[in-house]
């Protein structure tokens, strides 16, 4: 499942945007899995969100299994070669990475806002061992195929500057609609109502995203 966020605050003198992202999870399927983000851009007015703009962004130039399944990939390679490779998919996630997110600031800047914080959703805070052992070991290597990428976004958030919202996929809507002080089916059926306007799909990444974005923005 994958994701990512702009979010808007229309407020004086210095509106804010924040940037978040969804990213895969474990054992997830192969056509959702890697590489990919969308960004979806909300502002709020009179303390709701209104979804403004949304977009597919990759983290890999070449989108096929070898690149959006990095780890995958160096698995079927002897252990230097793999080593390299996924290497190489790491530093080029952290360039598009970084070009996605300067692309938002410029857009955002030509409209006199800025873009403060970023949110990034986590399957698990479960730390990963050496390539060798998560290579030997398959549910490593899905977790690890999804920790390159938010590792990347994380970076090239950092790089610009700005102020990261971290939360595990799994405790969002529960979190989210306490913080709200809303039932999380409340919480989902506004979600719903967000993406009314854009036509099919509204996805469910596109979603969480959205929320991700909504409670970074809390933080300030």
């Amino acid at each position: 499942m994958l994701g990512g966020v702009v979010r808007c605050f229309l407020t004086f003198p210095a509106p804010d945007y924040t940037l978040g992202f969804l990213l895969p999870l474990p054992g997830g399927s192969h056509e959702k899995c890697g590489g990919r983000i969308s960004r979806v851009a909300v502002c709020l007015e009179k303390d709701e969100p209104v979804v403004l703009s949304r977009q597919r962004v990759q983290l890999v130039k070449t989108f096929n299994y070898s690149f959006r399944q990095p780890y995958h990939t160096a698995e079927k390679m002897p252990l230097p070669e793999g080593r390299r490779f996924i290497s190489q998919v790491r530093a080029e996630a952290g360039r598009l990475a970084y070009r996605a997110i300067r692309e938002v600031q410029r857009n955002l800047e030509e409209s006199q806002y800025r873009l403060s914080h970023f949110g990034l959703l986590m399957a698990s805070g479960r730390a990963l061992p050496n390539l060798e052992k998560i290579l030997a070991a398959h549910t490593l290597i899905h977790t690890a195929d999804g920790v390159l990428f938010r590792e990347a976004l994380s970076l090239a958030g950092r790089k610009h500057g700005l102020k990261e919202f971290r939360e595990r996929e799994k405790n969002l809507l529960g979190r989210s609609a306490e913080a709200l002080r809303i039932s999380e089916s409340a919480l989902l059926r506004e979600l719903k109502e967000l993406g009314r306007g854009l036509g099919p799909p509204w996805s469910q990444d596109e979603k969480f995203a959205t929320l991700a974005a909504w409670m970074a923005l809390s933080d300030l």
